[in-house]
């Protein structure tokens, strides 16, 4: 018999899947022990006697359905298993049922893949310690400027802020966006650029982030939308989506056209920490103030983007992962006589040597120390 209660790895699983539809077999280990997940899933592919812990209601059915092959293979939930959902949340069964076509899902690689890089995006903001299940979150609303969200950590799904009005669905209708992360005093959109460079549609991007402020305004008082997060497997893939466009666009913003700020978050463990840093409070004013001096600081009026002069030394913090900022920083130091230096997380070391050529000297500092300084605490999961 298997227990189903809170913070269970199935539990955990079967919330992902109410809201997500399927899950990537070869992401598992976003979720926790890759090892653990494997077998828990062979195992509910067979019928299994579940029991809630918080109400004694008990079940008996095959839980999990695995097809594909590749980076295809998905998780699914098995059909007769699908009231189980009423055992996650009272609106996660209506939620699916409407989302997912009734539980018919469609098997063609569009579709597997759209809803895989929201389910990975999802799983690495719960992950984090954001509330990511609809059915917990404020509702969206466009009628009048309220407080709907409160000061918070809430990721919510593209498909939701669609929603909102049936007149932006088609507007918003093929971005890449897979949802906003909202934190107190901004928001970021949301990318998952997986394995492979995302085709670009710059207009059709730039309306979404349009429709992301719309919805920020009328729900938080955020004024600006000027940041995202590409979630992926490596920063040179990202870099790679800054390149690449649909095919017959005219005119093809690129993406740091769009967004004066791109952070690179990796789908591991150092991305959720990352992203825990990149939602607190003031992050990017606390930051700065931690590791410069007020008298070193460039408070961004500098010729070039950097964040301070130190002894002569011009310094870019890239802790933050600000691929947006880092191109701007190569570009405008072109011919640039003083020394350079770039700050980083030791996990990043591999890929600045190899963007920079030698260009700027690298140092590192611990994200131990900052997580420390800054109090971000070292916690969150899913459920």
């Amino acid at each position: 018999m298997t227990k189903f209660c809170p913070g269970s790895h199935v539990y955990e699983l079967v919330t992902l899947l109410s809201f997500a539809g399927e899950y990537p077999f070869h992401s598992l280990d976003m979720l926790g022990s890759k090892r653990v997940y494997k077998a828990l899933i062979v195992k509910l592919t067979q019928p299994e006697q579940f029991v809630n812990t918080q109400t004694g209601e008990q079940m008996a059915c095959r839980l999990f359905t695995v097809t594909g092959g590749g980076q295809s293979k998905t998780v699914r939930l098995y059909k007769k298993a699908l009231h189980i959902l009423d055992w996650v949340h009272p609106g996660a069964y209506p939620y699916y049922m409407s989302s997912f076509w009734e539980h018919r899902l469609p098997g063609d690689m569009a579709h597997i893949d759209r809803h895989h890089r929201v389910a990975e995006a999802a799983a690495l903001c719960g992950r984090a310690g954001m509330e990511a299940r609809p059915f917990y979150l404020p509702k969206l609303q466009n009628q009048m400027i309220a407080q709907t969200i409160p000061p918070g950590r809430f990721f919510y799904l593209a498909r939701d802020m669609k929603r909102v009005t049936t007149q932006e669905v088609n507007k918003t209708a093929f971005t890449r966006l897979v949802g906003a992360a909202f934190y107190p005093g901004g928001c970021y959109a949301v990318y998952n650029t997986r394995r492979a460079a995302m085709k670009w549609n710059g207009m059709g991007e730039l309306k979404a982030r349009y429709h992301l402020a719309d919805l920020c305004r009328m729900n938080t008082g955020i004024q600006e939308i000027s940041s995202a997060l590409f979630l992926g497997w490596s920063e040179e893939i990202a870099l790679q989506s800054f390149l690449e466009k649909s095919k017959g666009q005219k005119v093809k913003p690129r993406a740091d056209a769009v967004y004066r700020h791109i952070h690179f978050i990796s789908m591991d463990k150092n991305g959720v920490r990352q992203l825990r840093l990149l939602t607190a409070p003031n992050w990017r004013e606390r930051l700065l103030d931690l590791l410069f001096d007020p008298e070193t600081r460039s408070y961004d009026r500098g010729m070039f983007e950097y964040d301070a002069c130190v002894d002569s030394t011009y310094v870019l913090s890239y802790l933050d992962g600000d691929l947006a900022r880092l191109i701007r920083f190569k570009e405008g130091t072109e011919g640039h006589a003083d020394p350079l230096e770039v700050l980083c997380f030791p996990h990043q070391v591999g890929f600045l040597r190899e963007y920079l050529a030698g260009r700027a000297v690298i140092k590192t500092i611990e994200m131990d120390a900052v997580e420390a300084a800054l109090e971000i605490e070292r916690r969150g999961a899913l459920a």
